[in-house]
């Protein structure tokens, strides 16, 4: 195994996902042969040379391990036990055509090399049953009372739920997971030291508290500029088995995390919002354009990621609203049903039943006896009248 300070130096001067370290790797080059290289700009690290040319001297692996621990965090590479080894496969080693080929090659849609880990290190048992959820960063109330329904029912599902912890619908992802006590995992933009956003550093810590983790490829120190947003979402889409956007405007970041989900064929899923609102614009189009599977509950989430035929949301939404007693009638039951004036009012012959029912009296007769055996209907001698039920 190569040293954990090979590995610090490689994530300080290759930033983020880089195709020349994976190359390398993938030939049998190790993380100390690598950095070596880089060190010595030894012409064989090829593509390196290049990418590392302004920081190859940044040379404070020690010093960055040091910092990273002071601050509770780990550093994961792909030769730690915990190392999220079958999620990176199934995203970044699928294969790929067309559209999501382009997008897969190009420098985002690369596996990280290195995660620093704050909290939970086991990322291979965290990711292994785990959604994603994401959104505007300015929710609307909808936003914030379907984020927390569907992160409810998705705990009650054992998912991990993970996020980018921004404002907006990923605070409210992250809390609910809290409260409904599932674990989740913070995706950063920004290195161990940086919070963003800065008031979400009580939220960071509870997320550590309870189980969960905070995740990133930047080491420490690493500010969250705008592009690195970009690259973060990547791993939120290859990391799930599938992402929920809840609401996203016309332009809204969160739409790019979901672009990501279609190239590493994770499952894409959203939840429509009222057309008058342009916070769910993006989401609505999603759904429309068939970038994204419309859900309406955690079930519905869940079947999506099952295998075919494991789990059936629309049983448990009939087993959730049953049907009346009514809704449960044959039509000639119906018939029947709805040709009787209410109980308080003069009621009605069977031979009168039978003609608005355009049945025959024999079985009018029958259907009249049995509806009367269930409660539905009442005789008083030779007329007969319904028994109004209950609106659901």
């Amino acid at each position: 195994m190569a040293s954990q300070a090979s590995w610090a130096y490689l994530s300080r001067v290759v930033e983020g996902p880089s195709h020349h370290i994976q190359a390398l790797l993938s030939v049998g080059r190790t993380a100390d042969e690598i950095a070596h290289g880089v060190r010595t700009r030894a012409s064989w690290v090829g593509g390196l040379l290049k990418q590392t040319e302004n920081r190859y001297s940044w040379d404070r692996p020690t010093h960055d391990l040091e910092q990273a621990a002071e601050l509770g965090f780990t550093l994961l590479t792909p030769e730690s036990p915990h190392w999220p080894t079958e999620a990176i496969q199934r995203s970044f080693g699928c294969q790929q055509t067309g559209a999501a080929a382009k997008e897969s090659h190009q420098p985002d849609g690369i596996a990280p090399h290195a995660l620093w880990v704050q909290g939970n290190a086991n990322l291979a048992g965290l990711f292994a049953h785990s959604v994603g959820v994401v959104g505007t960063r300015h929710a609307t109330k909808y936003g914030h009372v379907a984020t927390k329904d569907l992160v409810a029912g998705l705990g009650g599902h054992n998912y991990t739920v993970v996020s980018g912890g921004a404002l907006g619908i990923d605070t409210v992802a992250h809390q609910t997971a809290i409260d409904v006590c599932t674990p989740t995992v913070v995706v950063a933009a920004c290195g161990p030291g940086e919070h963003y956003p800065r008031s979400n550093k009580a939220l960071f810590e509870r997320v550590v508290a309870r189980g969960g983790a905070v995740v990133t490829e930047y080491p420490p120190g690493t500010t969250p500029d705008r592009h690195r947003f970009l690259t973060r979402n990547r791993l939120v889409a290859a990391l799930t088995l599938g992402t929920v956007l809840v609401e996203a405007p016309f332009r809204s970041g969160a739409l790019n995390t979901l672009k990501w989900v279609n190239v590493f064929n994770r499952k894409a899923m959203a939840v429509p919002g009222p057309i008058t609102d342009p916070q769910s614009l993006g989401a609505n189009l999603a759904i429309r354009r068939q970038e994204a599977q419309m859900v309406l509950n955690a079930d519905q989430i869940h079947e999506e990621l099952c295998a075919v035929g494991e789990f059936d949301a629309q049983e448990q939404l009939e087993m959730q609203f049953p049907p009346s007693v009514v809704q449960q009638l044959s039509r000639n039951e119906l018939r029947i049903y709805d040709a009787l004036p209410p109980v308080g009012r003069q009621g009605r012959e069977a031979e009168a039943v039978a003609a608005d029912a355009g049945l025959s009296i024999a079985l009018t007769v029958h259907i009249l006896m049995d509806l009367s055996k269930r409660g539905l209907v009442q005789r008083d001698k030779r007329v007969w009248s319904r028994v109004e039920q209950p609106e659901q």
